[in-house]
């Protein structure tokens, strides 16, 4: 019985996670883990080359 509440746990983590990332492409969203990425001038998204980015700059 464990087992299976563990697995319906999961299932929902994963389901939450799968559904947060559908919602935040339909806003627009190039780069889920970039700030910037609506922002971002770039059309195939911004891969650490926007000014924002933790992919780049100057603080690194």
């Amino acid at each position: 019985m464990t087992d299976i509440i563990v697995i319906l746990i999961l299932l929902v983590i994963v389901g939450a996670a799968v559904a947060y990332i559908i919602r935040e492409k339909k806003r627009g969203a190039k780069c889920i883990g970039c700030p910037h990425s609506k922002t971002c001038g770039s059309k195939g998204g911004c891969g650490g080359n926007c000014s924002g980015c933790s992919g780049s700059g100057p603080e690194q």
